[in-house]
């Protein structure tokens, strides 16, 4: 039987190299970000992806995305929750209450809805159980400067992780986390390009395939088995005492 998996935040960067890996393994895979003509790229020629437009922000629109994928593929094993968003940098009096609600509408609200719908899900489906595999970061644990808002609410996604994985267990729902430093997408691209400008030293970066793989890793675990944290880093960032 075909695995199904739905990914947010699909259309660029790391949750578009881990579709492009579940799908390259023959997975089912719903598509899910706010700009169709992306995910429709990624779905060109792949039988096997389904494209769910939504914005995640919106419950009614998480649970259509949902809905979608299982109409399709007729239950759901795994949820990459993976939506996010970075906000100015700034220390905590000059930024912008906008932005404050954005990061947490964004990476903890979003975050929350799509955990629900999967958790509900996996909980009615027989066989019952899955997986949901939240993206934080390495903010998670060691803020960078000016990141109030985002190191926030990548703090209480690390909660959310261990209460699901907690709540998950009676109905074989496992779920974990995966912090990750420095992956090449096209946000890091343009703080390299940034550092040749200057003159300075490019950060110590790896290949975004490489998130991709350990998602994928963490996807296929035996049920009785779980990653519930992981911290996939750049081996030479400034992480491990930074600050």
């Amino acid at each position: 039987m075909t695995r199904s998996i739905l990914i947010t935040g699909a259309s660029a960067g790391i949750g578009r190299a881990v579709a492009e890996r579940f799908l390259a393994e023959g997975w089912t895979v719903g598509l899910v970000a706010r700009r169709r003509a992306l995910l429709e790229e990624i779905a060109a020629g792949e039988e096997r992806a389904v494209v769910l437009p939504a914005d995640v922000t919106g419950p009614s629109a998480v649970d259509q995305a949902f809905a979608g994928l299982v109409a399709r593929a007729g239950r759901l094993d795994v949820l990459f929750n993976n939506a996010g968003v970075f906000t100015p940098a700034a220390p905590i009096d000059e930024i912008a209450l906008e932005d404050w609600r954005r990061a947490l509408d964004v990476n903890l609200s979003a975050m929350f809805l799509c955990a629900r719908a999967a958790f509900g899900q996996m909980r009615r489906q027989s066989p019952q159980g899955g997986r949901i595999i939240n993206n934080g970061s390495i903010s998670a644990t060691t803020p960078r400067p000016g990141s109030v808002s985002y190191t926030t609410t990548k703090h209480a996604v690390t909660g959310l992780t261990k209460t699901l994985a907690l709540d998950g267990r009676p109905f074989d729902i496992a779920a974990g986390q995966i912090d990750i430093g420095n992956a090449r997408t096209e946000l890091l691209q343009g703080i390299i390009d940034r550092a040749a400008e200057s003159g300075e030293a490019p950060p110590p970066t790896m290949e975004v395939a490489e998130v991709a793989a350990a998602v994928f890793a963490m996807a296929t675990l035996p049920p009785e088995a779980n990653v519930l944290n992981m911290t996939l880093m750049a081996t030479k960032m400034p992480f491990v005492g930074r600050g």
